[in-house]
């Protein structure tokens, strides 16, 4: 404990990082999942340690990252730019490629105007702070994003929020708030970690009802699931009646940055008072030739997304088969319920060893004994791969305790 110069103790500001124990126990129990370093990868095979397993648990939605033409638009893009900008779009970082990327994006999401951010948390953090001021009022779904719920909590609006997925407790909110405030709901497109797809209907007709603004969050959206990849509006036919829709390029794009469509003078407001857009440097040439060359492919082929649909539907089968719960799974994001935290970390590592990679995922991300493993798939994932991932689980779900072999669960009810 740190002293002045008078001898008084004083609160240590480090001390909770002192008294942070859990990593060190877990790494020495040899059950640490994170952090793990991938020394190679074809998309859908890593290694990792040494050791080659299938990639269960990327956002490499449409098996982008690996496509020559991919990597070959972003090599030339550096021999043509260099490296970096050096600046932020506001001053000396932009690009015509910027320019065309945000005018490609627009066009194919429908909107006027879209304006691009350096990562995808920056999109939702800059651009949530930047259009709910101190007379707004933020409506967030409790399993929203971190970078939704951090740019809630930096803007200077009310922030109330609703239970999840619950458009009853939304509707009795928004009757409580004064009609002279301004109003914007906010929600994930399909949520990361259950794989669920918001009740975008119903979010439609309650903004419109309360005269409201709809913000929807499609970063593992767009590009996976609606008419052409245009994300979870669109899988309802209701992209014309959303106002603002985010993305990321971090997943299905094969790159990074982020991305929001709108209208033309919301978005402009938010690239000349966005902090998140106007004092950050802006995405390098390479970041942004991929996105071009991804965004070309989804256009062109969209076998992908059929693909990446059907590979989602028969592993979410194959999950309930064998007795998992796999909550309320609409996407390619399929969790898998293990329960305890321990425990989950065992299976992470079974599974490894098995020869699977996928995301171990426990408190506080999800409620006490609920912890999951989220998988996640490709759209270059085979049918060879897939049935050895079941196979990985079927065994390892057995030793574990979870599954009993003959389809039945052991771990307790279903949670949705």
């Amino acid at each position: 404990m740190p002293t002045n110069s008078t001898g008084i103790n004083h609160v240590d500001i480090f001390a909770k990082a002192f008294e942070f124990k859990r990593a060190d126990e877990v790494k020495a129990a040899g059950l640490y999942p994170y952090f793990k370093p991938l020394t190679a990868t074809d998309g859908t095979v890593v290694t990792i340690e040494g050791h080659e397993v299938i990639m269960a648990g990327s956002n490499n939605y449409l098996g982008l990252t690996n496509d020559p033409r991919v990597m070959e638009a972003a090599q030339k893009a550096i021999t043509q730019y260099g490296t970096g900008c050096t600046g932020s779009r506001y001053l000396n970082g932009t690009l015509d490629l910027h320019l065309q990327l945000e005018a490609e994006l627009a066009a194919f999401m429908n909107k006027e105007a879209c304006v691009l951010f350096s990562t995808g948390y920056q999109t939702n953090e800059g651009s949530i702070q930047t259009v709910a001021g101190r007379n707004d009022v933020i409506f967030s779904d409790k399993e929203n994003h971190a970078c939704i719920v951090v740019g809630t909590l930096v803007s200077n609006a009310k922030t109330v929020r609703y239970q999840h997925n619950d458009l009853e407790h939304l509707r009795m909110l928004l009757e409580r708030e004064d009609p002279s405030k301004g109003k914007i709901i906010v929600s994930d497109g399909i949520f990361s970690m259950s794989g669920r797809l918001a009740d975008v209907p119903g979010l439609v007709k309650l903004a419109k009802e309360f005269g409201a603004r709809l913000y929807l969050d499609d970063a593992h959206a767009v590009g996976v699931v609606g008419e052409g990849g245009r994300g979870s509006a669109s899988a309802f036919g209701l992209l014309d009646d959303v106002d603002l829709v985010s993305g990321t390029f971090s997943k299905s794009f094969a790159s990074l940055g982020g991305f929001l469509v709108g209208g033309r003078e919301i978005i402009e407001y938010i690239r000349h008072f966005s902090p998140a857009h106007i004092f950050s440097a802006s995405m390098p040439p390479a970041n942004v030739a991929t996105v071009l060359k991804a965004l070309e492919i989804l256009k062109q082929e969209t076998w992908r997304l059929d693909r990446l649909e059907e590979i989602a539907v028969y592993m979410r089968n194959g999950f309930k088969k064998l007795g998992f719960n796999v909550l309320a799974s609409q996407s390619p994001i399929i969790p898998v319920v293990v329960g305890e935290m321990e425990r989950c970390f065992r299976f992470w590592k079974d599974l490894f060893e098995a020869g699977v990679y996928v995301n171990a995922v426990v408190p506080p991300a999800v409620p006490k004994d609920l912890s999951l493993v989220r998988t996640s798939y490709m759209a270059t994932h085979t049918n060879d791969q897939l049935d050895q991932i079941l196979d990985a689980f079927r065994t390892v779900g057995i030793k574990n305790g979870i599954i009993d072999g003959n389809g039945n669960s052991l771990i307790g009810e279903s949670h949705g």
